[in-house]
């Protein structure tokens, strides 16, 4: 601790004295760490020990940050891009590994057949300069080095010289020059030598060629790789001018190809754009016969199927407007007529019971009072009778307390005594109760299907059967009626109680289905539970 509260007062002077050093690069940086290490550890004594260093680099950190670019690079161009990109690069790339391989090939195929044809020409030049040494024939010895100078083309020069190092014939056009001579000694015995050497016209490849044994002196022949040289670079060229034709043609079918699979791409995203802006009638045009062309008929079968689902949604939002509006009508109707019901059946009562309360105030007469109430209590049941009725007609209280069974039983009930002409019979086998939003929709659409049978169909008998399996309540309304055109129903959009029957069956993911011919109507309903 005490050496502690020593830094501690030491500091401030210590960053006082580093403040009039030189400001050197390195040495700022160093002051400056020294500083921070030591005002950290000032500031925290309990900090004193080693601190962690931070984790290295992972060996493949830079191979990863190469291979992110990479990717980016590749996936941020467009489709011709990578095309081009690919053809361009494996033509060239295989073009310079072709032109590369064949030219080092050809450099040692020529050198080889190079160094082979020196040492014939000079063998031969040494079997035949034999005979012209021994007749001391210096003339003929000058044109058989002129001849081999003219039929040979990588020659540069041929010389004799004798045992002795003399020279006696050369293809020079002044004296042999001393440091040509040198190059290469004349080896002992038979044996012949062969050494490259830097000239101004390039590499040259001397061969001494010992003349019987080397007792009659050494043939020297120069021969030179410039033509062989040229001979590769001509090679060379043309094969890179090949390489770049290829390129070119490899760019156009490169751009062809491009064309061919972007264009219907093209398309397909101008046509996606105008399905976006809500236009169902456009196709994508259908340009092969390949993938491509598969992709462009899928989409159309896309825009077809989305268009006939365009369609029925807004045949269903009309039918459901014009339901709305009927239904709205339907309301006020029922609406006024419970208004009716109520001002002339019950108001009329109740305005009776009270003349006859008022006169049986009146009266004393036992038998007029008896009259009297046996006529009030014929009233009150028959206004009695009346709300009940209207009651069960706006909600069915036994379809609350008893389910669907029992409430539709009662409503066939009282649907024979309505219409006594139907023969009306009915088959319910529930095993338990429904939940009431099903119980409901069932009720009202098997009530709808039973009143336009009694209205429309002109049928005798009417069957209703309801059951339950496979975790879904099928229900089905037959009649031996006239039938109707159900199609022709839909499309018109009239019939409200047939809009309202699907309306509030896939509003509970059901299905309806009806079936009508001159024989008879038939409803199947089914809803999942």
């Amino acid at each position: 601790m005490q050496i502690m509260e020593a830094m501690r007062r030491i500091m401030p002077h210590a960053a006082a004295g580093f403040s009039h050093l030189p400001s050197h690069p390195w040495r700022g940086k160093a002051q400056r760490a020294i500083m921070q290490d030591a005002m950290r550890t000032t500031s925290n004594p309990a900090s004193t020990g080693p601190k962690l260093a931070p984790p290295p680099p992972t060996r493949f950190a830079g191979a990863r940050h190469w291979l992110d670019r990479l990717r980016i690079l590749v996936t941020g161009v467009s489709v011709q891009t990578k095309i081009m990109g690919m053809v361009l690069g494996l033509t060239i790339s295989l073009g310079l590994a072709v032109t590369l391989q064949v030219r080092g090939v050809m450099h040692e195929t020529l050198l080889a057949e190079l160094d082979n044809r020196g040492f014939s020409v000079a063998s031969d030049l040494s079997g035949r300069a034999a005979a012209l040494i021994l007749d001391n024939n210096l003339y003929g010895l000058n044109n058989l080095l002129a001849d081999t100078l003219r039929n040979h083309p990588d020659t540069r020069y041929a010389f004799v010289l004798d045992a002795d190092g003399h020279v006696l014939a050369q293809t020079f056009t002044e004296r042999t020059p001393v440091e040509v001579v040198a190059v290469n000694p004349a080896p002992p015995g038979n044996q012949v030598r062969h050494v490259h050497y830097e000239a101004d016209e390039g590499q040259m490849h001397d061969f001494a060629m010992p003349i019987l044994d080397g007792k009659l002196g050494v043939v020297r022949l120069g021969l030179a790789e410039t033509r062989l040289l040229r001979i590769i670079d001509d090679t060379t060229e043309r094969m890179l001018l090949t390489t770049v034709f290829v390129a070119l043609v490899g760019i156009l079918a490169a751009l062809l190809l491009t064309w061919l699979i972007t264009r219907p791409i093209l398309d397909l995203v101008t046509t996606t754009e105008q399905l976006r802006q809500g236009d169902l009638s456009v196709r994508a045009p259908h340009w092969t016969e390949d993938e491509i062309g598969a992709l462009s008929d899928a989409f159309n079968q896309m825009v077809e199927a989305l268009e006939d689902s365009h369609h029925l949604v807004e045949q269903k939002e009309i039918a459901r407007s014009h339901l709305l509006s009927r239904l709205i009508s339907a309301q006020e109707e029922e609406r006024k007529r419970i208004a009716r019901e109520l001002h002339d059946s019950v108001g009329q009562a109740l305005t009776s019971i009270l003349v006859n309360i008022k006169l049986l105030d009146q009266s004393a007469d036992p038998q007029t009072l008896h009259a009297r109430m046996v006529e009030l209590r014929s009233i009150v049941d028959e206004t009695l009778a009346t709300v009940r009725l209207l009651s069960r007609e706006l909600r069915p209280s036994t379809l609350d307390d008893l389910g669907l069974a029992a409430a539709l039983e009662r409503y066939v009930n009282e649907f024979a005594v309505r219409y006594p002409h139907l023969n009306v019979d009915l088959h319910c086998t529930l095993p338990t109760r429904l939940p009431s939003n099903v119980e409901t929709s069932l009720y009202r659409i098997i009530q709808e299907a039973m009143t336009n049978t009694a209205r429309h169909s002109r049928a005798s008998a009417l069957s209703v059967v309801v059951s339950q399996r496979d975790g879904a309540v099928q229900a089905i309304v037959e009649d031996n009626g006239a039938g109707f055109d159900v199609d022709a129903k839909r499309r018109a959009g009239s019939s409200v109680g047939l809009h309202s029957m699907i309306e509030r069956s896939e509003l509970l993911g059901g299905a309806i289905d009806i079936e009508s011919n001159p024989d008879g109507t038939t409803v199947y309903v089914e809803i999942p539970v």
